[in-house]
């Protein structure tokens, strides 16, 4: 039985998980993408999830587990709102329709996927609404009504403002004002 090529990149994404702890893994655009997590990644990370808490129980922020968008996507986003069902099931993989919520927090190697290509995806699969943490550059790119291309509508809020979010399912604040900032490194997003 012949081996696929998305197979090959399952078994290496294995292989390259156990070898390189500290790092965040996830196929994209059938490419492996190996990202080093850093403490203000994290710190972001618990912060936004506190707050997205208070959408009450029937919600639950998920983060680093595989959501498959195609052979050549499995996306792992820092966090994914979810239906609390879906949390308990406690998988390694999801569908990415569950996701009500899709957010990533930009680390030096991930600009152009969490910018450009993962725009792309989530807005493709109906993901209703997208957030961009950058402690870069020191602002949330909060984005809506996807379409095939991308999605339709942008806001930049810089650090210091509340993201303030109006979902179905509830609405949400989400302080910025206390996000690690890193003034040393600088990147800037590439096609924004």
């Amino acid at each position: 039985m012949p081996i696929s090529e998305t197979d090959r990149l399952h078994s290496q994404l294995s292989r390259l998980e156990d070898q390189f702890p500290g790092f965040r893994t996830e196929i994209v655009g059938g490419t492996i993408m190996m990202s080093p997590v850093r403490p203000f990644h994290g710190e972001t990370i618990f912060l936004i999830q506190t707050a997205l808490r208070k959408l009450g129980t029937e919600w639950a922020c998920i983060s680093d587990v595989t959501f498959v968008f195609s052979d050549a996507d499995e996306l792992c986003p820092d966090i994914a709102l979810v239906p609390r069902a879906e949390a308990d099931r406690n998988l390694s993989a999801y569908p990415p329709d569950l996701i009500e919520l899709a957010v990533e927090v930009v680390s030096p190697s991930s600009v152009r996927h969490d910018y450009v290509v993962k725009d792309r995806l989530y807005a493709q699969r109906g993901i209703a609404r997208y957030l961009i943490f950058d402690p870069y550059r020191a602002e949330c790119t909060t984005l809506w009504h996807p379409g095939p291309d991308g999605y339709r509508g942008r806001d930049v809020i810089p650090y210091g403002k509340p993201v303030e979010l109006a979902l179905e399912i509830g609405e949400v604040r989400i302080e910025t004002d206390e996000l690690p900032v890193d003034r040393e490194t600088r990147t800037q997003p590439p096609g924004v």
